[in-house]
């Protein structure tokens, strides 16, 4: 039960609000008629709601420090990680999740296809960006900018010299790293804010070198009639093209995932997760510092060179607003809601995030309210990720008759 003071504080939070609200939901000025509708029912919702929402929030917060903020020690995420050690349940929804996978753009629309594509897409730029910020610990805001570095290599190489799509893919993710590394030497001393602020900035100033530089990247024009990619150089229709997209962007998801988690279990990955946790100490322990931040920046903007490549030629035209801030924002968003450090928290954060807000068109004028309402409820009461990652643990145990001859 809650507490008088509670009650109070609640009550008069709902006047507040009504008294906050009452210009634009109670007053409504006719100006044909030169009159004031007086709409006195909707200051009544508006406490009541705004009453009954306190107390709720109220309970919420104490429910969830009465719990504790470790996200790990929940209930489902351990009956999940119970059922996936075993095989066979592991086995199976490996089986199905990949005939699921396989028969979707035969069972679904082509539009539905695309948006499948697409979220795909930032699945692998989450992946890319998660390695620079979850398992690097460095915060980059200018991420578009090698996003935008793989597109534009498709487009203008295709546009100069013909080069097909393929040929692309890997000297767009080639480009990328080059730039990574451009980007990393400079700021290998920075950290925290400041990093953020340097990364910000080299995203912007990569987006008004394609803006204005138009003799190099035609401007804010852009360039069009990119050719879709091709199958062993025959032309796809439409659909046929939605549908091969589609499996390519599955194929990298794949390759991505397997990749990065052989990178998580190497030496480098070790470092990495090491220099996230103190800088100095793993200076102090040997570890290359300057070598691990470039590769974190180098690696990270591989994947993003790739899905611009991608992007480029499922979109078939590119401009400069396609990079801009807010991408680089939408793809923290993914790794920080899904879980930084976590590559299952990343895919389904990347899904969430990009479809959820396509299957909320329904309520076209609420949906990224309802979103964003989502999205604070998300970093207040599961600050960790949906899927936050799980710390390793090493238990180490001697057997009893080895102890016993040691003894002896």
């Amino acid at each position: 039960m809650f507490s008088i003071k509670e009650l109070k504080r609640a009550f008069l939070t709902s006047l507040w609000f009504m008294f906050l609200t009452f210009p634009l939901l109670v007053m409504k000025v006719n100006t044909i008629t030169d009159t004031v509708i007086w709409r006195w029912m909707n200051l009544l919702y508006v406490g009541v709601g705004t009453f009954f929402l306190s107390i709720l929030w109220k309970y919420l917060l104490e429910r969830r420090d009465a719990k504790g903020s470790d996200s790990t020690k929940n209930p489902f995420n351990e009956k999940i990680s119970k059922y996936m050690k075993n095989k066979r349940v592991k086995t199976s929804a490996i089986v199905a999740l990949l005939l699921i996978v396989i028969i979707y753009p035969f069972i679904m629309s082509m539009y539905q296809t695309s948006i499948m594509t697409t979220a795909l897409m930032y699945v692998v730029l989450g992946l890319g960006l998660n390695i620079v910020v979850g398992f690097g610990g460095l915060l980059h805001l200018g991420y578009a900018a090698f996003y935008a570095v793989g597109a534009y290599t498709y487009g203008l190489l295709f546009y100069h010299f013909g080069i097909s799509f393929w040929i692309c893919l890997p000297l767009g993710a080639f480009l990328s790293a080059v730039f990574g590394i451009l980007l990393g030497f400079p700021i290998l001393r920075l950290r925290g804010d400041y990093l953020a602020i340097v990364t910000l900035a080299f995203g912007e100033i990569v987006r008004l070198i394609l803006e204005n530089w138009n003799d190099f990247s035609f401007g804010p024009s852009g360039i069009a009639n990119i050719p879709r990619p091709d199958f062993f150089g025959q032309k796809l229709r439409l659909a046929q093209v939605t549908n091969f997209t589609y499996f390519i962007a599955i194929g990298l998801t794949i390759l991505t995932i397997v990749l990065i988690r052989r990178m998580e279990s190497s030496k480098m990955g070790r470092a990495w997760e090491a220099m996230r946790e103190d800088e100095i100490a793993c200076q102090s322990m040997g570890i290359d510092i300057t070598k691990a931040k470039l590769t974190a920046f180098s690696m990270g903007a591989v994947w993003a060179g790739i899905m611009g490549v991608l992007f480029a030629a499922k979109t078939t035209f590119i401009n400069p607003a396609s990079f801009t801030t807010w991408e680089s924002i939408v793809i923290l968003c993914v790794v920080v809601i899904g879980g930084m450090g976590s590559i299952p928290g990343v895919i389904v954060g990347a899904l969430i995030f990009i479809l959820t807000p396509e299957y909320l068109r329904a309520f076209s004028q609420y949906r990224m309210l309802i979103f964003g309402i989502a999205l604070v409820m998300m970093m207040i009461f599961r600050p960790g990720g949906i899927i936050p990652k799980i710390r390793r643990s090493y238990k180490f145990s001697t057997d009893s008759k080895e102890t016993q001859e040691g003894e002896a």
